[in-house]
């Protein structure tokens, strides 16, 4: 599955694959246990991980998909940790990951939401069409 399948649905947990537009809104799959709800456009935003990225010191962004990428490459001498982790811990795994990142930018919320989806599109195997891309 590519990055620009999966969404994030503002208020709901989880990461979503569009099933079909319905008027007012799009009918989403949950990615995890396959249930499908209706998400009206009036009550939620949608974006694709292709889209989004983590800023970096040098006013450019680095997309999800490179990342993922970057994180899957180190998980053997480096394993990311849990979403839980501390604070300490979250951006030293970032700093080994992603050196410019910016301090001021990007919070302990951005590392945890990162950490969350790569365990999950890893768990589930979603990475192999990522890295095609």
């Amino acid at each position: 599955m590519k990055l620009s399948e999966i969404i994030a649905v503002t208020g709901l947990p989880g990461l979503y694959q569009v099933v079909t537009e319905r008027k007012g809104g799009l009918i989403v799959e949950n990615l995890g246990d396959g249930k499908r709800r209706f998400a009206p456009h009036r009550k939620h935003q949608f974006a694709p991980l292709e889209s989004m990225a983590m800023y970096t010191d040098d006013g450019e962004a680095e997309p999800l998909g490179k990342l993922f990428q970057r994180m899957d490459e180190q998980a053997e001498d480096n394993p990311a940790p849990a979403a839980n982790a501390s604070k300490d811990v979250l951006f030293e795994y970032l700093a080994d990951v992603l050196p410019n990142y910016d301090q001021e930018q990007v919070h302990a919320s951005d590392v945890k939401r990162l950490l969350k989806w790569y365990h999950f599109v890893r768990e589930h195997d979603l990475l192999s069409g990522a890295e095609e891309e």
